[in-house]
């Protein structure tokens, strides 16, 4: 029997829903490039229901109890003594999703003697220490592309909330006014202007196809060159760095994981060689820049704006800067959990789950960490500092 502890948010504040919006989704063939849906044996969900909140549970109770496993589903991580903390050393296995992330830190790890599994419900394994998970033997796995999509569709909808300078213009609709000359005295056209993607994956290379339509020209960098088919599709500038890059657009968004060499890599320096009034949009993680050098860029005039989804640490404190900075378009760590991303992700968790459990190989491109090194995805992403 294997205990499973899984890390998710609250319940909406009115509680769990009885109704939704939508009666169903559209049915997807794949995933671009080639790559399958998750294919578990099973589903015991209803695609489009709330998965990721505590009362969803990922849709994995009956599964795990009905094979004589133990499921214990929290929100509480953070806090000194908390339920995750609680329960973490005789855990064998810890799923959780990176916008609610439990981070499993070394002294975590060393804490952890029965672990062997972690899940990411989603994309993004960097609030698990890699390095602690390859020195104790722990497989890493998370469900890869089964929100890229997601986010690189907030992307769009925030590059255009910010030149279009829709938030101020909503909220004057709230407020009962009419103030054309404030609402369009900082809006812009997103067409003939220069935009690059620091990043070109799975969501860097989605953003760039949907923006391609907005006859901008489109710039990128990655660790990997994009097949020169691509960039002639696309009309792809190609640079060798963030710092090529950035001097030449109008627009930024990141897209790269959490590594040592990406942490803190839009500080102050970075920030001064854009271009005065350059967008920055990141739903990558809010550590890739420096929380105090973006307030002073959006005070300065530097940035003309800054929007995004990820925080550090999450939830973020009431009093973050980030709430109330200038020209900001922030939302929660929203852009990879829609209702259409849960139904991909939690299936995913089964599928990684149903691997484990009967002994058979986890997806190449689920595994993040396996056998004490990098590997699969994680070999391509990340990079081990031990």
């Amino acid at each position: 029997m294997a205990k499973v502890l899984c890390v998710l948010y609250d319940d909406p504040v009115d509680g769990y829903p009885k109704s939704y919006a939508r009666d169903d989704l559209p049915q997807l063939d794949g995933y671009p490039g080639g790559q399958t849906l998750p294919s578990p044996k099973a589903l015991d969900f209803t695609p489009g229901a709330l998965l990721g909140s505590v009362s969803g549970e990922l849709g994995l109770r009956e599964f795990l109890e009905s094979q004589g496993h133990q499921l214990v589903v929290t929100s509480d991580k953070d806090r000194a003594g908390s339920v995750f903390d609680q329960e973490l050393p005789d855990t064998d296995i810890v799923i959780s999703q990176p916008f609610w992330p439990a981070y499993l830190t070394p002294e975590r790890f060393e804490k952890a003697e029965n672990l062997k599994l972690v899940i990411t419900a989603g994309i993004g394994s960097d609030h698990t220490d890699l390095d602690s998970a390859i020195a104790h033997g722990v497989t890493v796995a998370e469900v890869t592309y089964s929100n890229s999509i997601s986010v690189a569709e907030h992307v769009v909808m925030m590059i255009l909330s910010q030149v279009r300078n829709y938030l101020p213009s909503y909220q004057t609709v709230l407020e009962g006014g009419w103030k054309i000359a404030d609402c369009v005295s900082r809006s812009y056209d997103l067409e003939g202007m220069h935009v690059g993607t620091v990043a070109a994956g799975r969501i860097g290379t989605a953003v760039l196809r949907r923006l391609k339509p907005f006859d901008v020209h489109l710039h990128y960098t990655d660790r990997h060159r994009l097949p020169a088919e691509v960039e002639q599709e696309l009309g792809l500038t190609f640079h060798e760095s963030a710092a090529d890059l950035v001097p030449h657009c109008d627009v930024v968004t990141i897209n790269a994981p959490l590594h040592p060499e990406t942490e803190g890599l839009f500080g102050e320096k970075l920030l001064s060689t854009m271009k005065r009034g350059t967008y920055l949009i990141n739903t990558a993680r809010a550590r890739i820049t420096d929380p105090d050098a973006i307030v002073q860029a959006l005070e300065s005039g530097q940035l003309a704006g800054y929007a995004g989804d990820v925080w550090f640490p999450q939830p973020a404190p009431a009093d973050h800067p980030w709430r109330t900075m200038p020209h900001h378009g922030m939302t929660p760590h929203i852009s990879g959990s829609t209702l259409s991303a849960q139904t991909r992700y939690a299936a995913g968790t089964r599928e990684i789950l149903e691997s484990w459990f009967a002994g058979t190989p986890i997806r190449d491109e689920y595994l993040i960490v396996d056998g004490g090194n990098l590997a699969g995805t994680g070999a391509h992403s990340y990079s081990a500092h031990r």
